[in-house]
């Protein structure tokens, strides 16, 4: 369990779940920790999620309230969303993960800047949470 004053990355549906509401996020036991950490300004997402949720919803496969841009910008700043850079050692880092990771670019990159920026990730993905389980990463599961 990690301590209230360290930081969250949130992979790109759980940053959805929580702008959204999901009901498994609400009431998850995970909840309290990004509770925590967003009294602390303490979370973020990889500019990668920004592409990630621009492509779902041009592909209909998210529905969002409002035009894309709009509620990409209302939910940076009502969740107070540090949006973290692809920097060159998160893009060279993401292309040499130790322990075998999947070939997902973005996922990739999730975990590189988790990994190089030394947050830990909260995510639901199953290769992420059994990548993390090597020792390679610190993950937390969404609910």
């Amino acid at each position: 369990m990690p301590m209230k004053n360290e930081a969250i990355l949130l992979d790109t549906h759980a940053w959805l779940w929580i702008a959204m509401g999901h009901e498994k996020m609400a009431k998850g036991p995970s909840r309290k920790l990004v509770d925590r950490a967003f009294q602390a300004a303490g979370l973020s997402i990889s500019a990668i999620s920004l592409w990630e949720i621009s492509m779902l919803e041009a592909k209909g496969r998210i529905t969002l309230a409002q035009p894309c841009l709009d509620w990409i910008q209302q939910s940076l700043e009502s969740l107070r969303l540090e949006v973290l850079s692809i920097s060159p050692e998160v893009a060279v880092e993401s292309s040499r993960l130790p322990g075998g990771f999947h070939g997902d670019p973005a996922d990739r990159i999730i975990v590189a800047t988790a990994r190089k920026e030394n947050l830990i990730l909260m995510t639901q993905d199953e290769l992420i949470l059994a990548y993390s389980k090597q020792g390679l990463l610190r993950s937390l599961p969404c609910f």
